[in-house]
């Protein structure tokens, strides 16, 4: 079976095209950590997802891998797809920076578990979810891209809405930077960037702006950043 690779929100019209070239391809989300070996690429203190796209793509040798390069993904996105192709993989630039048709926002602000609206907004960027969900007031919010360690997402209520890059997937404008810094500002959030990635910056920024907890993990949470989300729920 071919397996088609991709990162971060590829180009909807390739997207297309590729399910035409491979009708009965895998798709894998190479963002994700399927715990492979380190192939010792990168540098050791580089952003993990970033690692876990190059680890996976030498481990699982895709025959197509669709690579955003643009404010879509980041530039370390645009490195490692030059990197890729340097090693022989055949990879397809992508950048979908269209702000200009935003679909309606639910998944984000319905009374899912988190994991499940985390997980449900990154599958649909391949093969799209047409059902509906039930909405909730929102208790508190979680800002940020889908962390390497999923896990740490059950820590949060069903009543927690998704802010930040994840609900501009879920709006397919991944280079919405004024939906990407929109929060509710009376809403208790915790603003998530994985360690060593630029987004830091946008979620020390709002975190301070809005009364927020920031918090930063490398690969998986440790002890500490568990407490530090729970006391911060907890208290607010």
């Amino acid at each position: 079976m071919s397996i088609i690779g991709f990162w971060g929100y590829p180009n909807p019209k390739l997207i297309e095209e590729t399910k035409i070239e491979y009708p009965n391809a895998e798709w894998i989300d190479l963002d994700c950590d399927f715990n492979y070996p380190d192939k010792n690429i990168l540098p050791e203190s580089y952003c993990k997802i970033i690692k876990n796209i190059i680890n996976n793509v030498i481990e699982l040798k895709p025959n197509k891998i669709l690579a955003p390069i643009g404010k879509d993904k980041c530039d370390s996105g645009w490195f490692a797809a030059q990197l890729l192709k340097d090693m022989g993989y055949n990879v397809v630039e992508s950048i979908f920076e269209d702000i200009s048709t935003p679909r309606k926002i639910q998944i984000c602000t319905s009374n899912l578990p988190l994991y499940d609206k985390i997980t449900k907004i990154t599958d649909n960027i391949i093969f799209e979810d047409t059902n509906q969900y039930t909405q909730c007031k929102p208790k508190f919010g979680f800002w940020g891209v889908p962390p390497n360690d999923l896990e740490i997402l059950n820590l949060f209520p069903n009543e927690t809405h998704v802010y930040g890059w994840t609900r501009c997937v879920e709006a397919k404008t991944p280079a919405d930077i004024e939906l990407e810094m929109f929060v509710d500002e009376d809403i208790p959030t915790v603003f998530y960037a994985q360690a060593f990635c630029a987004k830091a910056q946008l979620a020390k920024y709002l975190a301070d702006k809005y009364n927020g907890l920031y918090i930063d993990i490398d690969d998986y949470a440790n002890n500490s950043i568990k407490a530090k989300i729970e006391a911060f729920l907890r208290l607010r």
